[in-house]
């Protein structure tokens, strides 16, 4: 009958080196301080251990949160703590914290800011890319421009497949600009590529300063057009945000006395429900 081998000792002094081998930095940065909590409190070790692996999935979470946001190239001041919905009274501020939780996201539904320029669409739609990314989406920002270059460039490449592929990993791209410049038939071909790729799998979302009838700057050919603006909305949530500047009436606001809240009557006060002008496009 074989002798069950007896235990080999433990070298507590060589665990920060296995710590750093199983790529455990927070069980090695607090082991120690929870150890001596543990000990003067009469922890059981599973108390002990529990306690380290929330730590470790804490961290590793807010590390992967700050990589992410990184990655999505996203203004740094366009969050939603920015957001002066005092000057946006077209925008309600609980639609916009309804689609910061990202339900639409799930089911590869989109977000189409359409209004004029300096109405203050980069700056929702960036806040509401913020919001997803600490919830933990992927998430990516860029100009149209820029998008389409890059897909030019890979077309010309033969890897314009394998651009489209690497850009599936993001829960959300956001489009700035869509109708900024006009664009010509190679250009509006791969902008189409992505669009009719991630319909229905996965989500856009598009900032426009001209209205769905304009889009033929976008897309030079009628019938692509429609295809593409019959994807984009399908599944969509469309704010029309053609108030007048949000940049010039958040400078106005922030250079303007400040009024004393005793003085104030309820014509003042913004009621969320007035002057909505967001539309929700769910047919199926």
């Amino acid at each position: 009958m074989t002798a069950v081998a007896a235990p080999r000792p433990v070298d507590v002094h060589a665990l920060p080196a296995m710590l750093t081998a199983l790529r455990l930095p927070s069980f090695q940065r607090h082991w120690q301080t929870l150890a001596e909590r543990a000990d003067a409190e009469g922890w059981p070790a599973s108390r002990f251990l529990a306690a380290l692996a929330e730590l470790e999935l804490a961290e590793r979470d807010a590390r992967r949160i700050q990589r992410h946001l990184q990655q999505s190239q996203l203004p740094g001041g366009k969050t939603l703590a920015t957001l002066d919905f005092k000057v946006l009274p077209g925008v309600p501020r609980a639609r916009i914290e309804a689609l910061a939780a990202g339900d639409w996201v799930e089911t590869g539904a989109n977000l189409i800011a359409i209004g004029n320029s300096g109405a203050g669409k980069s700056h929702v739609l960036c806040a509401v890319g913020h919001a997803l990314v600490e919830a933990g989406k992927r998430v990516l920002y860029t100009s149209t421009t820029d998008m389409v270059q890059r897909l030019q460039a890979a077309r010309r490449d033969l890897a314009l497949e394998a651009a489209l592929a690497k850009l599936d990993k993001f829960d959300l791209i956001i489009l700035d600009d869509i109708t900024y410049a006009q664009k010509d038939q190679a250009e509006s071909s791969v902008l189409f590529e992505l669009i009719a790729r991630r319909y229905e799998t996965r989500s856009l979302a598009i900032a426009a300063n001209q209205p769905f009838s304009a889009w033929n700057r976008v897309f030079p050919d009628q019938a692509v057009t429609v295809a593409a603006i019959d994807r984009l909305v399908h599944h969509a949530t469309i704010l029309e945000m053609n108030g007048d500047s949000y940049r010039r009436r958040v400078a106005a606001d922030r250079h303007s006395p400040k009024v004393d809240a005793r003085t104030t009557t309820s014509s003042d006060s913004l009621d969320p429900n007035d002057n909505d002008n967001i539309k929700e496009d769910s047919a199926n």
